[in-house]
């Protein structure tokens, strides 16, 4: 799963080395700001109206900058959201935080691809999104019927950024950028009187692990803000899991079902459907080969050879090849040899979209065709959409990938801690002490970034209470909003969770 040191939702580079992997290329240079003590911070209101859900709804979207302060009032960031509030408004309406993962990753991708009141229509079936300009579209499946939204960018993504004599590496890092988040959020209450609306809070990606930091630090203090559910896309949490590094069984048991969908997509692989599949898939890599793996090399000649057999109907792979990567195949090999005989890779994003590398020859892939399948379609839409109708105006450049690095992965608690990057405990400690927080997973089949499996496994540990989370499955990816059903099924599934409470 790679997840540790490299970009998680929508990276702009395609990585293969856990620790030895090269951040991406810095975007565009940004201007250092001094901000002294008379600018205000830079908004733009517009009032707009759209029909969403079947519902006809008047809104007022706010595009602009929040001041994070410093206790002597000093500005120390400029945080950039987007608010859509409806009108007339109530203060008891539910309000919703959003934000997308990277880390580095502006809220572009939920805010134009899935949730926001405008979406960019890119193809639905795994093509390129080519060349401008780009459909920007009404989004029926905009969630303005059940809840007012806010779209989040963190310092460093989108237009946020550090103010004056702060560093923007003092936001950089689990604990750090959940700190800014959560006190944005409190500030953003304070402003609109909303500390007694219903609350949701939620994010894509690293965005779900931004979640379950920014949720401790909301609820894990005695002036906590409660919440009311929990929205996680493309789950990530449980990181030492995920790890593909030598000696780390759980990697390839959990991709395992991941593969054998794919396999099944790309005409590899026979089953009835990709949930039936799915399903065998888990069982065994639950039973058989999560036994192989722990054996290692205690494993007897004829269980290896049946557990060959076994992977190679699931993963589409050769005997040869599986004897020859010792029965764990790393996902970023898999992406090139699942389809080598045809001259294509599949996608890390979503492996139903397939690429031609420079040569058929490397072990991995030159890039991601998913993510290059569909970021100038997003780049252009965020920026005309706040430059255009809602009349934010700015010289700098909307950073939709940034380059936030060093990133600070350590967790408070020491060692053993950190040996074990898990965030899964924060989001159960607030389950347990709110008798009312749910908990919302969407995940998608074809997604190697955030396998659904090894979310499934992260929050069905011990302490999570299962009766309070919800999984719902979609046909595609890890934006699985790219979709057109599957966008519609999302919208329709979080609205019935929002509605739900």
């Amino acid at each position: 799963m790679q997840m540790l040191a490299r970009l998680f939702c929508f990276g702009a580079a395609f990585l293969t080395a856990p620790l030895a992997a090269q951040p991406p290329a810095p975007g565009p240079t940004q201007p250092k700001e001094a901000a002294p003590p008379s600018r205000e911070p830079n908004r733009s209101v517009t009032r707009h109206s759209g029909t969403f859900g079947g519902q006809r709804v008047a809104y007022t979207a706010i595009a602009g900058e929040t001041f994070l302060r410093a206790e002597d009032g000093t500005p120390r960031a400029a945080i950039f959201s987007t608010t859509y509030l409806k009108e007339p408004r109530d203060p008891n309406r539910p309000i919703t935080f959003l934000f997308n993962g990277g880390p580095g990753s502006g809220s572009v991708w939920l805010h134009m691809g899935a949730f926001g009141p405008k979406r960019v229509a890119i193809p639905s079936d795994a093509r390129d999104d080519s060349g401008p300009p780009y459909p920007i579209e009404d989004n029926p499946d905009a969630l303005l019927d059940v809840t007012d939204l806010v779209f989040i960018d963190p310092v460093g993504t989108g237009f946020s950024h550090a103010l004056g004599k702060t560093e923007s590496k003092e936001f950089w890092g689990v604990t750090k950028d959940a700190e800014s988040v959560a006190q944005f959020i409190r500030l953003w209450l304070n402003e609109h009187g909303r500390w007694n609306s219903p609350k949701y809070l939620g994010g894509e990606s690293y965005g779900t692990t931004r979640t379950a930091a920014v949720v401790n630090q909301l609820e894990g203090a005695y002036n906590d803000v409660a919440l009311n559910g929990l929205i996680l896309i493309s789950t990530v949490l449980d990181f030492a899991a995920g790890a593909d590094t030598p000696g780390n069984e759980l990697s390839p048991m959990l991709n395992l079902p991941s593969m054998a969908v794919t396999a099944l997509f790309h005409g590899k692989a026979q089953a009835a459907s990709p949930e039936a599949f799915a399903e065998e898939a888990r069982q065994f890599a639950l039973g058989p080969y999560a036994t192989a793996l722990l054996k290692g090399q205690r494993l007897g000649r004829e269980d290896r050879a049946r557990i060959r057999r076994e992977l190679a109907r699931f993963t589409g792979l050769s005997e040869t090849y599986l004897e020859q990567a010792n029965l764990r195949v790393e996902p970023a090999r898999f992406y090139k040899e699942l389809l080598r005989d045809r001259g294509l890779t599949v996608g890390r994003l979503d492996s139903r979209y397939t690429g031609r590398d420079y040569d058929a020859a490397g072990e991995t892939p030159d890039n991601d065709p998913s993510f290059y399948g569909i970021d100038a379609g997003y780049t252009a839409a965020i920026n005309a959409h706040l430059r255009g109708p809602l009349g934010f105006k700015s010289d700098r450049s909307y950073v939709t990938i940034g380059n936030v690095q060093p990133w600070d992965w350590q967790l408070p608690g020491g060692r053993d801690a950190n040996a074990y990057l898990n965030l899964t405990p924060y989001i159960g400690k607030a389950m347990r002490e709110n008798s009312g927080l749910r908990v919302f997973v969407g995940q998608g089949y074809y997604d190697f970034a955030t396998p659904f499996f090894a979310a499934e496994y992260a929050l069905t540990r011990t302490g999570v209470p299962q009766e309070r989370v919800e999984y719902k499955y979609y046909g595609s990816g890890h934006m699985m909003y790219v979709r057109d059903d599957d966008r519609t099924a999302l919208s329709r599934d979080v609205r019935a969770f929002i509605r739900g409470r």
